[in-house]
C-alpha cells in the first residue's frame, strides 16, 4: 500500500489496521505542492465505469498541516474512488463519499477537530439542494473535469440521497446499529460496553471469545466488502429495499451453508437473547397450551434471557430501534408462560452430576405437561464456563415419551460445536439458537436461529406475536413467516456483522476437523498448564464433551479464579474481578513502570459463581480459544503453523503475566482505575 514518497506520518496513518483493509491495493502519493487534500487522476466519464489500475490518487498539503484530518482525507478518498470504479453516477457518488468521510471522523476521536465546512456540512442531516451546489465547487476538484453540475440535478440527487441517507456510511458506524444500547461506541474509548471495537484492534492479545472480541482485519474485511457491495448496486440505482434485503438473505444463505441448512432454515437475531424471544414466539403460537421454559443456569447465559424466556422485553431498547419498558410483557406474548430455572452448579461452586440435573429436567418436565402445560426444555451447550447439560440421551427419552406437547431447543450460542453436528440436531427436530459472536469471533449480536423441517413446514400458518415488530425483520426470517408481526426495515448492522464472523468462519472450515481439533488440543493443553502453575489462579473443572472424533470434544474455554491480593487462598469478589477485568484491557503504563503494563489483553468476562469463603458470588475470567487461533490472522504472515501456535501460548503467558503484573499494584491502580482504549496510550 505504501509509495516511497511519503513521509513517516502519513506512513503511519496508511498502516492503520482500518485503513489498511478498506485501502486493500489503493497507493497513494504526496504532492505536497497540492493545496487540496486529495485529488483523483483518470479515465472519468459519466456512465462509464472508472479504471483503478490507469487512476492515480494523490494526497495534497493539508494532510501533513492536519494530521488528525489525514484519516478523515484518506477515507474520503478511498470511498470515492471505490464507488466510482463500477460506473457510479460521480456527482451522487462525492457526496455519498463525503457523508461516509464525515462519519468516519466522528468516529476517530472524542478530541474533535473540527471538519472542513464542505465536508462538515455531511455529518448530519441530508444537505439541500442549494448546499449540494455550493459544495460541489469543492467536492469536484478532487476529480477529473466533468460537465457542469446543475440545480435540477441537485434537486434530483438530493432526493436519492434521501432515501439513501441512513445506509451511507461506514461499516463500524453500520455494525453498531441493530442490537441496542451495549453496541454503541464511547467516543472517548473507541470501544463499547463489551470493551471492543468494531474496527480491528491487532496490538490487543485477545482470548475473550466466550464474550466478546474487537473484528479481525479478516472479518473487517468481510463485513467492509458486503457493505461496499451494497453501496454500489445502491448508487447503481437498483431498489434500496431489495438491495438490503438482499444482502440480509445473502447473510442467511451463507449461514446455512455451513450447517448443510437451505437459506429457509436460517432465522437471523441480533443477539442469543433476541434468539430466545423468537424460539419462545415460535413454541408458543405452534400450541393451545401455556408455555413453561426449563431453562440451564440462568447465571451462565445472556443477562436477558429469563425475561426473553417469559415474553417480556429485556432491555429499555430493542433491535428495531424502538425504546421499550424494560420487564414488561410483549404485546402478542402470554403473562401465563412460567420461567424455571436449573442450576449447572452446586451452592458451593462446583458443577451438579449431569445425573442430578438430568433428573431434575426429567421430573419438570414431566410435571409441567401433566399440569396441561406445554414444556420448552432448554439444552445448554455451553454455558459460559463449558458447561453443558441436560445430556442428549435425556433429551431422547422426553421426546419420546411426551411427543408434542415438548419442544426442544439447543442454545449453542457460544458455537463450540462441529456444524455437522448441529445439523444433525436440527435434522431430527431440534432447534438451535448459535452466534457468530463467540467462538467465532464476530462482533458481538449477531444470532440465527436454525430451524428444522417440521417448523420450516408449519411457520406460514402461525400467528406470531405482534410485540416482535420491535425485534425481527420480514427478510432476518424465512418466507411465508406472519408478516403482519414483523417489521418492513433492513438490519444492515446485524447483517454486516454477521458478515465479519462468517469471514472467521469461511477460513476455518477450510481446514479439516483433524487440523481445527489439533490446534486447539495444543493451545488449550498449555493454557491448563499455564494456569495451574500460577498459585495466585484456581482452575474450575472444564466440561468434559461427548467425543467422537469431532473436534468440538476438545473443552475450549478455561475458567478460573483469583486469589485477592491481600487474601491467599480467597477468591477476587465479583466486583474485584471485574475491575481485574478491565485493567487487563488497560494501558497501565502511566501508573506501573515494570513489566508489560502498556499490553491490551482481552479475557472473557467474570462470571458470578457461589464460593463458600465469599458472602457474595466470586468472579471467574475466563482464557478462551477461538476461531482465529485455529485459522490464523493477517498479522500471523509468514509464520509457519508451529511458529503461530508457540506465538499463541506465549501471548497467553503474557496475558497472566499482566494479571500478575496488577495484583502487585493493586492499591496504585484501585486509586486510579485505569479504562480500557481501543488503543495504547502512545
Amino acid at each position: 500500500m505504501l509509495a516511497d514518497t511519503l513521509t513517516r506520518s502519513l506512513t503511519d496513518v496508511l498502516e492503520r489496521p482500518d485503513l489498511r483493509v478498506i485501502a486493500d491495493g489503493v497507493v497513494p502519493v504526496l504532492d505536497v505542492s497540492l493545496s487540496l487534500p486529495f485529488r483523483i487522476t483518470g479515465s472519468l466519464k459519466p456512465g462509464l465505469p472508472f479504471s483503478m489500475q490507469t487512476a492515480t490518487l494523490t494526497l495534497g498539503g493539508p494532510c501533513l498541516e492536519a494530521p488528525r484530518l489525514a484519516p478523515t482525507f484518506l477515507r474520503h478518498a478511498i470511498e470515492l474512488m471505490r464507488l466510482l470504479e463500477p460506473g457510479a453516477n460521480p456527482y451522487l457518488a462525492s457526496f455519498a463519499a463525503a457523508r461516509v468521510a464525515a462519519l468516519f471522523h466522528a468516529l476517530d476521536t472524542d478530541e474533535v477537530v473540527p471538519l472542513p465546512a464542505w465536508l462538515g456540512l455531511f455529518s448530519d442531516e441530508v444537505p439541500q439542494a442549494s448546499d449540494l451546489c455550493a459544495c460541489w465547487t469543492v467536492l469536484s476538484a478532487f476529480l477529473p473535469e466533468l460537465p457542469e453540475f446543475t440545480s435540477q440535478e441537485a434537486e434530483r440527487l438530493q432526493g436519492v440521497l434521501a432515501r439513501l441517507w441512513p445506509v451511507l456510511a461506514p461499516a463500524e458506524t453500520l455494525m453498531s446499529g441493530g442490537g441496542d444500547s451495549r453496541l454503541a461506541v464511547d467516543p472517548r474509548t473507541g470501544l463499547n460496553r463489551y470493551s471492543s471495537s468494531h474496527r480491528p484492534r491487532p496490538w490487543a492479545i485477545t482470548f475473550g471469545s466466550s464474550t466478546a472480541s474487537s473484528l479481525s482485519e479478516r472479518g473487517f474485511g468481510g463485513a467492509e466488502a458486503a457493505r461496499r457491495g451494497m453501496m454500489n448496486a445502491l448508487l447503481a440505482k437498483q431498489d434500496p429495499d431489495l438491495v438490503q434485503e438482499g444482502v440480509v438473505r445473502r447473510a442467511r444463505a451463507a449461514i446455512g451453508a455451513h450447517y448443510g441448512l437451505p437459506e429457509d432454515a436460517v432465522l437471523l437475531s441480533a443477539s442469543g437473547t433476541d434468539c430466545e424471544l423468537a424460539v419462545l414466539a415460535l413454541v408458543a403460537a405452534g400450541t393451545d397450551r401455556p408455555v413453561t421454559s426449563i431453562l440451564l443456569a440462568p447465571d451462565e447465559t445472556g443477562s436477558g434471557v429469563p425475561l426473553a424466556a417469559c415474553g417480556r422485553h429485556f432491555a429499555t431498547d430493542s433491535a428495531c430501534a424502538t425504546l421499550v419498558g424494560k420487564g414488561e410483557v410483549i404485546e402478542g406474548f402470554s403473562p401465563e408462560t412460567r420461567l424455571i430455572g436449573v442450576d449447572i452448579r452446586e451452592p458451593d461452586g462446583t458443577a451438579r452430576p449431569v445425573a442430578a440435573i438430568n433428573a431434575q429436567c426429567r421430573d419438570l418436565a414431566e410435571r409441567e405437561v401433566a399440569e396441561g402445560r406445554h414444556v420448552l426444555l432448554h439444552r445448554l451447550d455451553q454455558s459460559k464456563t463449558g458447561l453443558a447439560a441436560p445430556d442428549m440421551d435425556l433429551v431422547g427419552e422426553l421426546c419420546s415419551r411426551l411427543g408434542d406437547q415438548l419442544s426442544i431447543v439447543v442454545d449453542v450460542c457460544q458455537a463450540r460445536l462441529s456444524p455437522s453436528r448441529v445439523a444433525e440436531w436440527v435434522g431430527r427436530g431440534i432447534i438451535v439458537m448459535i452466534t457468530g459472536s463467540k467462538f467465532f469471533t464476530g462482533p458481538p449480536f449477531c444470532g440465527a436461529i436454525l430451524l428444522p423441517p417440521e417448523i420450516r413446514r408449519r411457520l406460514p400458518f402461525l400467528s406470531l406475536p405482534r410485540g416482535l415488530r420491535a425485534y425481527g425483520n420480514r427478510d432476518e426470517w424465512p418466507d411465508g413467516a406472519d408478516a403482519s408481526a414483523l417489521n418492513d426495515g433492513h438490519n444492515i448492522g446485524l447483517a454486516l456483522r454477521w458478515y465479519a464472523a462468517l469471514a472467521e468462519m469461511d477460513a476455518l472450515f477450510a481446514l479439516s476437523d483433524p487440523v481445527i481439533r489439533s490446534r486447539l488440543t495444543r493451545f488449550m493443553t498449555e493454557a491448563v498448564a499455564m494456569v495451574k502453575a500460577r498459585p495466585a489462579l484456581t482452575m474450575l473443572p472444564m466440561g468434559t464433551p461427548f467425543d467422537d472424533g469431532r473436534w468440538d470434544a476438545v473443552p475450549t474455554i478455561l475458567s478460573f479464579l483469583v486469589d485477592a491480593p491481600h487474601a491467599p487462598g480467597r477468591p477476587l469478589a465479583l466486583e474485584d474481578a471485574r475491575r481485574l477485568h478491565r485493567w487487563l484491557n488497560a494501558d497501565l503504563s502511566p501508573w506501573v513502570a515494570e513489566g508489560e503494563g502498556s499490553l491490551l489483553c482481552v479475557l472473557g468476562q467474570p462470571v458470578p459463581v457461589p464460593h463458600p469463603l465469599l458472602e457474595g458470588p466470586a468472579g471467574a475470567l475466563r482464557l478462551c480459544a477461538g476461531a482465529r487461533l485455529v485459522s490464523g490472522e493477517p498479522s500471523h504472515e509468514g509464520l509457519d503453523e508451529e511458529r503461530r501456535l508457540q506465538r499463541e501460548c506465549m501471548d497467553a503467558r503474557r496475558v497472566l503475566g499482566k494479571l500478575e503484573l496488577i495484583l502487585k499494584h493493586w492499591d496504585v491502580l484501585l486509586d486510579a482505575n485505569p479504562v480500557p482504549r481501543y488503543a495504547p496510550l502512545s
